[in-house]
């Protein structure tokens, strides 16, 4: 999680809607309380940028995740795809991250990466091989290496605008021109991504119409997201980089067709679910964990309850809640403060702009040292509070289009939820679970989604981790995935 401080409510205002971070998780990253992820394997081909970008990676997804069995699969599957590629010879070295986010990427290194929330997603080897095969595609048509220079260029073309020009409007027209080219070429290298990494699936006796089912996967996915009250800040996720379309779905299957019928090639789902049965879904609670409005962290030794209609989301800098009309918003971080600094002082540093001073009030809550105090901007209202808890000090951070005593409740209630998790709640801290159960008679997606705990819409969520549509039904004997604490 992140140190930045911010410079000014607008700031402010736009990382709590429309969030901000990497992956899911709440880390605080220092010597006595930071998280120590499963020590990750090397890229293939050793540089100090690519060693740069794999820690990046790393520190941004919650490290490695530890998994013999999958690790197994992972591997035997990439060496079926390397042989059947047109480059049998290179290397690939696949880091399963450790986040729910969904998401997969590779470095022009052959370094490839997963995370668990995709492998969760994901139905069977097939669809696995679709994203593995994808990836290894960037790396053969070296579009890594193509984008760099296209950024390189976009960063000439606008300095050389901005240094030439005082014609505001000439200026934008360019700028957007260069945009647009590098927008519309990221998206022809995802298709030409799609055709090879088909094409390689296929020749390695996969099902090719894995490409299409998990796309649209992807699109089920997003779109249980997006029904939400307010956006997810987790938003870097596969969709971000990688646009699945409708048109990009009917391009995956148009592919599949030259190589094989919709029956053909091998899914090899059950040994794929036995793989992952157990596996952690969702966040891991080392890092923070969001249970409905409440966040808890036995790492840190802390919890907090949101407001009611508040959704909650861990992000890798803070824990962003969003009220159901997206009226009022909230963030939760951490920051160091000297100890000589009080709290008061602090909270009229600069750190925020347009601190009313004369708001400022010091305070205990639960027993903990605390101040508040209240900031303006153009369109929000905010109430800061600042808490001291161990060496650290924890911001709550309220926006309001308009102050009402609705607003100012939920503020005082959130902050005075704040307080030490007790030795058997940090005991009982447990990740969810993905569990593969068999469909019994009488059997129905809502029976089964009953069964499902820790998640929100869990109808929905059971549908999309198994593939279903909206009309789509579990039939007896199938082996499905369910979600457990």
């Amino acid at each position: 999680m992140s140190r930045g401080l911010w410079a000014a409510p607008a700031l402010l205002c736009a990382a709590l809607l429309s969030g901000c971070g990497d992956a899911g998780r709440f880390q605080v990253a220092t010597p006595s309380t930071g998280i120590s992820p499963a020590k990750p394997p090397r890229p293939p081909q050793q540089n100090p940028a690519a060693e740069r970008e794999h820690e990046r990676i790393l520190s941004s997804y919650g490290g490695a995740y530890d998994d013999p069995k999958l690790e197994a699969l992972i591997t035997k599957t990439v060496d079926r795809l390397v042989a059947a590629s047109d480059r049998p010879e290179l290397s690939y070295k696949v880091t399963i991250l450790n986040s729910g986010a969904v998401n997969a990427f590779a470095l022009p290194t052959g370094q490839l990466y997963v995370t668990r929330g995709l492998v969760a997603l994901a139905s069977d080897t097939s669809e696995l091989s679709s994203v593995l095969s994808h990836e290894m595609a960037h790396v053969l048509a070296k579009h890594a290496s193509i984008r760099e220079d296209q950024a390189r260029q976009a960063a000439i073309v606008t300095r050389v605008v901005t240094d030439m020009g005082n014609d505001p409007d000439l200026t934008a027209l360019a700028l957007a021109k260069t945009k647009l080219t590098m927008a519309s070429f990221s998206r022809a290298q995802e298709f030409e991504a799609d055709g090879i990494g088909v094409g390689i699936s296929a020749r390695a006796q996969f099902d090719p119409y894995g490409a299409a089912r998990f796309l649209s996967a992807m699109e089920r996915n997003a779109a249980l997201k997006a029904s939400r009250a307010a956006a997810d800040p987790r938003s870097q996720d596969f969709l971000s980089s990688h646009p699945a379309t409708p048109e990009r779905v009917q391009n995956a299957q148009a592919n599949a067709r030259q190589y094989s019928s919709p029956d053909g090639g091998e899914r090899d789902r059950e040994s794929y679910l036995a793989t992952i049965d157990g596996m952690v879904y969702g966040e891991d609670p080392s890092e923070g964990f969001v249970r409905g409005r409440r966040f808890l962290h036995p790492k840190l030794g802390f919890t907090f309850t949101a407001p009611e209609a508040f959704t909650l989301d861990n992000t890798a800098q803070a824990v962003i809640g969003v009220r159901e009309g997206g009226n009022q918003a909230m963030r939760f971080d951490v920051v160091r403060v000297a100890s000589e600094q009080t709290l008061a002082e602090y909270l009229n540093s600069g750190w925020m702009e347009n601190v009313d001073k004369a708001s400022t009030e010091e305070m205990t809550i639960n027993g903990l040292p605390a101040a508040a105090a209240i900031a303006h901007g153009d369109q929000w209202q905010f109430r800061v509070y600042a808490l001291r808890f161990g060496s650290d000090v924890y911001r709550f951070i309220f926006a309001a289009k308009q102050k009402t005593t609705e607003s100012e409740r939920n503020a005082r209630e959130t902050v005075g939820s704040f307080r030490r998790l007790t030795l058997e709640e940090i005991q009982a801290a447990r990740p969810l679970r993905i569990k593969i159960i068999t469909v019994q008679p009488g059997d129905t997606v809502d029976s089964l989604s009953h069964r499902m705990a820790g998640v929100d819409k869990p109808a929905e969520r059971f549908r999309v981790l198994n593939g279903l549509d909206a009309r789509g039904e579990v039939k007896v004997r199938d082996r499905v995935k369910i979600v457990v604490d």
